[in-house]
């Protein structure tokens, strides 16, 4: 506490030093790499943002997605966004980020399992409906509906009528959603072959990276050209009017999810909402009641 400072001001410090914390924490992806991998990634990347820039620009971003999310709840808007693009191309890294400052009441991550025995009977559209916004909500699909367009047409889980079928029904299906008043805004993540495999290689080499690569993963390193040869058809068959794709250079992971929030809020017209006046209500003492005195073994240990 300066001299010159209140409490309540020592208070605000410390809690944005606390959100600070958190940004840093989300930052630490890379801090379990061996000195050589580390080295070599920096050498593949001189001209990374400053990391105070890129803090100072990504809070005034989430502050803006709080008026978008305000924005939406008090209209009772319905948004989506598709977070598409190759294995570690970082679109668990943008929406982390997106959502990291919203309400989980108001924004929900969508990343679905393989299709079980029965969903895999069903309409193809059937099981992404239900994750379906309604009045008031934004829903972030990781990955979507466009995974028959790419991992399952290029790992054969779909037969080419089924990915044929796909590209005739999904240009109506999005026009559907659009026209029921859902805004559909559709990202693809574009790294290069050498940017992913410095990452693979960087989550092989980090214990607390090696879950996100499965056999799927590593099988998409092998079959790059298959998945750059669906991608175009995708683009090509699936940028409507009413939903067109957006691609964000990927490479440099820092400015890619800035790049992409900063879009996502240019496309979307919102607007300020009026907001009642909040008021911290006096505490009622009652002179009779006496706290409790709890057993230690309740307590959860102080070890830190």
């Amino acid at each position: 506490m300066t001299a010159d400072s209140t409490p309540a001001q020592d208070w605000l410090e410390a809690e944005l030093a606390d959100a600070l914390d958190e940004d840093y924490e989300l930052e630490l992806d890379d801090a379990v790499l061996s000195q050589e991998i580390a080295r070599i990634y920096k050498q593949h990347h001189p001209d990374g943002i400053d990391r105070l820039e890129y803090f100072r620009s990504l809070i005034r971003l989430q502050s803006e997605l709080i008026k978008l999310q305000d924005w939406v709840q008090y209209h009772r808007k319905k948004v989506v966004v598709l977070f598409e693009g190759r294995d570690s191309a970082g679109k668990g890294g943008v929406i982390k980020r997106i959502s990291q400052r919203l309400n989980p009441r108001v924004v929900r991550v969508v990343a679905l399992p393989a299709p079980s025995d029965r969903e895999k009977t069903q309409w193809y559209f059937q099981r992404y409906v239900p994750h379906l916004p309604a009045g008031g909500e934004i829903v972030l699909f990781d990955r979507s509906w466009y995974n028959r367009a790419g991992v399952e047409r290029v790992m054969g889980f779909a037969a080419e009528e089924q990915v044929e079928d796909f590209f005739r029904d999904v240009p109506e299906f999005e026009r559907m959603l659009v026209r029921s008043g859902i805004i559909l805004v559709k990202y693809w993540f574009s790294i290069t072959d050498e940017e992913q495999q410095m990452r693979f290689l960087m989550r092989i080499h980090d214990p607390m990276k090696q879950w996100k690569l499965s056999p799927m993963d590593l099988q998409s390193r092998v079959r790059w050209e298959a998945y750059t040869k669906a991608k175009e058809e995708m683009f090509a068959r699936t940028n409507i009017a009413e939903a067109p794709w957006y691609i964000v250079e990927g490479n440099d992971k820092k400015r890619a999810r800035l790049n992409c929030i900063d879009h996502l809020l240019g496309l979307i017209p919102y607007e300020p909402v009026p907001h009642e006046e909040i008021t911290l209500p006096d505490r009622v003492f009652n002179p009779n009641y006496e706290r409790a005195v709890l057993p230690k073994e309740l307590y959860v240990p102080a070890k830190y």
